[in-house]
């Protein structure tokens, strides 16, 4: 299970820009919800220890349990929509309250896919292009995915979808199969869309049309649907370069008025536009970028395929769930519920995001020499 690692090769720059970011994460769920802050700071400080202890175990006999990783998975998530023991927020059934402890399932779902499709990939690389593993590979994929966006979860199923184009792009699909699915899928989503947008349509849930609705024309949802990322881009806005400072106690603060719900988890990114401005919102994109770019390059130097699955999964997830973030933030997506990276509330998020990074390093201990 453990090996014996140098420690020059440890990615200390990595583990760096994690830090930096759920710092950054602390901060702002601290002024977004006060009360939350100690919790967040716990789970931080968690992570970080999991992080660390995850980066020793050698990921190459992890893997061998890659099954036992898909079956648990798909144990927890239908226990949250077909037993009752989900716990039921915001008209949504996506947690489990299993002895006092309260948890997620489709945010370490994310993670458990990364390492199941990792073994999986590597172990039928030169059948996957090949129709029956192809096939093989998108039930896979199906069938937790039917679970999350039964929850319903439709930003996570999406995010999830995301992460599988990227590891099996990474693994060795081959380009005509990826360009012959585009050619259908293009088209076909943009029926899908229309057929979406129509009245009486039972293809999405209502509340789903709307938000499509919303991004399209806020104007005519500006007190409705579209009501919280106008007030995000608003907030945003209203920080210029500098923002207006920690905590402020300004009236017109749109966080301190109250025009947000739930500023600690979806629109954190509003919170910190508002109060350190155009410059810690980049701060917040560069760290972001940097951290995905470092997980690309460990995934590089990976020994094995697997390896680079890994880190690229990981990679992928933080990009593509932080520009789903910040895109709705910034209004140039339509709304959704993806936490931040490191930076929102959530501690089954938060949590899985550090495993992710740990085994990242555990492939960076392991890379070529």
């Amino acid at each position: 299970m453990f090996k014996q690692y140098r420690i020059r090769d440890y990615d200390f720059k990595l583990i760096l820009l994690v830090i930096a970011l759920s710092v950054i994460g602390v901060i702002a769920v601290g002024s977004a919800r006060e009360s939350l802050q100690s919790r967040q700071m716990m789970g931080m400080i968690f992570g970080v220890f999991l992080m660390i202890v995850i980066s020793f175990f050698d990921y190459t006999v992890l893997l061998k349990l890659y099954p036992l990783f898909y079956a648990g998975n798909l144990v927890l998530l239908a226990l949250v929509i077909f037993t009752g023991m989900g716990d039921n927020a915001n008209g949504a059934s996506r947690w489990l309250d299993l002895f006092g402890f309260r948890f997620q399932p489709s945010e370490s779902a994310k993670i458990l896919l990364i390492l199941f499709f990792a073994q999986f990939i590597m172990k039928h690389k030169e059948q996957l292009n090949t129709f029956k593993y192809i096939t093989l590979s998108l039930v896979l994929i199906g069938v937790p995915w039917v679970l999350i966006y039964k929850q319903p979860d439709l930003s996570t199923s999406i995010t999830l979808l995301l992460v599988f184009c990227v590891l099996i792009f990474v693994g060795g699909l081959s380009y005509k199969i990826i360009f012959g699915v585009l050619a259908v899928l293009l088209p076909a989503a943009v029926i899908f869309i229309s057929l979406v947008l129509q009245p009486d349509q039972k293809i999405i849930k209502d509340y789903q049309q709307q938000r499509i609705m919303a991004f399209i024309n806020p104007q005519e949802y500006a007190s409705t649907t579209a009501y919280q990322q106008l007030n995000s881009i608003t907030a945003i806005a209203s920080g210029q370069l500098d923002g207006k400072g920690y905590k402020t106690n300004e009236i017109s603060s749109v966080k301190n008025g109250n025009y947000i719900s739930e500023p600690q988890t979806d629109f954190i990114f509003a919170v910190i536009g508002e109060e350190f401005g155009f410059k810690g919102s980049c701060l917040v994109i560069v760290l972001l970028f940097l951290i995905a770019l470092e997980c690309v390059s460990v995934g590089r130097k990976a020994k094995d395929l697997a390896g680079t699955l890994i880190a690229c999964g990981v990679g992928s997830l933080i990009a593509f769930q932080g520009f789903i973030n910040i895109g709705v933030a910034t209004f140039i997506l339509p709304n959704t519920g993806l936490p931040l990276p490191f930076v929102s509330y959530g501690l089954t998020s938060l949590l899985s995001l550090f495993m992710g990074i740990g085994l990242v390093l555990n492939v960076r201990l392991q890379c070529k020499k």
